[in-house]
């Protein structure tokens, strides 16, 4: 295996439109939405960059309180590309990364462990699915960093998944963490709460 460091990009500069508001700061089991999202990252990385968008300060205290590096976007606005280029941009040389979305507070910490075991095992591109469905994070090889902190728009990386398409390698995880983003009230008190509820785990990768 490789000796290259493993970073977490934790996507958090989203405006929250639909929301009504920082979702992101929202509560959710006694703290904030996207510390949970980093709270299953932290530990199966060797690092986080949390992105967002400027004027976030409370946000970004509360990531960098929990121990996130926290990288301010000065275009967030323009789309999701320009966030995660921007954490690629500000990760070592020749990183992996596994790449969350701050508004996905229930991934399990197990299923974002077996995306990084696979981009150990020489995998270039690795997504987990759940019942057939792809979800978060996606785990990016040391190759295409360099593609990452190009990226533009509000597409985030489906373009290179699509360029690298052969390169992708999905693994099937009991998870439906990796389904559920929160967009809404709603989403937040019943979809996300029912996926917060304990389930059996993932098997072990062989």
């Amino acid at each position: 295996m490789s000796t290259c460091p493993t970073v977490g990009i934790l996507l958090a500069a989203g405006a929250g439109r639909r929301f009504g508001g920082d979702k992101l700061l929202a509560p959710l089991h006694g703290r904030a939405l996207v510390l949970h999202a980093l709270a299953a990252l932290h530990p199966a990385v060797d690092r986080v960059i949390a992105v967002v968008r400027p004027g976030a300060g409370a946000l970004a205290d509360a990531l960098e309180q929990a121990g996130a590096q926290v990288v301010e976007c000065p275009r967030a606005t323009l789309g999701m590309g320009h966030s995660l280029a921007c954490g690629a941009d500000h990760a070592p040389p020749a990183a992996r990364l596994l790449v969350s979305l701050g508004d996905m507070p229930a991934v399990r910490p197990d299923t974002i462990r077996r995306v990084r075991r696979a981009l150990e095992r020489g995998a270039v591109i690795v997504v987990p699915t759940h019942h057939g469905h792809r979800g978060h994070p996606v785990g990016f090889a040391p190759a295409l960093q360099r593609e990452l902190t190009r990226l533009v728009g509000d597409q985030g990386a489906r373009a290179l998944l699509q360029r690298h398409a052969a390169d992708v390698r999905e693994i099937a995880v009991d998870d439906p963490g990796i389904l559920h983003d929160v967009d809404t009230p709603t989403d937040l008190s019943e979809t996300t709460a029912r996926a917060l509820n304990p389930a059996p785990r993932a098997p072990t990768d062989r």
